[in-house]
């Protein structure tokens, strides 16, 4: 039997070609194991869950979590989850870094916006922007109907730029237009009968 020529450049070219779909195999079977190919969860939901007391058994759950975010939400108890990244329900492995929202434990102070003659729908849709709540409208007698004649804040006027907690309570005073008053009555005239 005749024995394969080791110097020939086609054994080469066979030997390197085995040597590399090896290698590659080897590659992959690793990279199976260390990225624990196939192995992925469902995301639990954590929301609602006191963030403190995730992060400190955050490796029995199988996840490190970070708190990312604080965020003001009326009624939320403070330290709470409000938001999670990644979602409940997507597919992840063990051992991902879950960021979270919480809930703070009061509301950021924002400035008071501008609102004087502005209509009232604007100025409504501005305090909703800003986390504020319009409580009362009061009418007062003015030409410009609608518009926002005076900011009051707990029963006084309060100016636009003034710091001011987000969730705080708006009255917000405005034009009504009365129309034109009634002419006072005059009396009927009486003619007197001619001599």
């Amino acid at each position: 039997m005749k024995k394969p020529n080791t110097n020939s450049l086609g054994f080469h070219i066979l030997a390197a070609a085995v040597g590399t779909l090896l290698l590659l195999f080897v590659i992959i079977f690793l990279l199976r194991i260390f990225t624990r190919h196939g192995r992925e969860f469902e995301m639990p939901s954590f929301i609602g869950q006191n963030a403190e007391e995730l992060t400190q058994r955050g490796k029995a759950e199988g996840f490190v979590f970070e708190v990312s975010d604080n965020l003001y939400e009326n009624g939320k108890e403070p330290g709470t989850v409000l938001k999670q990244d990644p979602a409940p329900g997507e597919k992840v492995k063990r051992g991902r870094k879950v960021y979270l929202t919480v809930a703070a434990s009061e509301p950021p102070t924002i400035k008071m916006p501008e609102l004087h003659d502005i209509s009232l729908r604007q100025a409504q849709i501005i305090l909703e922007a800003q986390g504020l709540v319009l409580d009362n409208v009061i009418e007062r007698p003015s030409p410009y109907e609608n518009a926002v004649l005076e900011v009051l804040y707990k029963g006084h006027a309060i100016h636009a730029g003034t710091e001011i907690k987000m969730g705080e309570k708006i009255t917000l005073v405005v034009g009504k237009d009365i129309g034109d008053l009634p002419d006072e009555e005059t009396p009927e005239e009486t003619t007197e009968p001619e001599p």
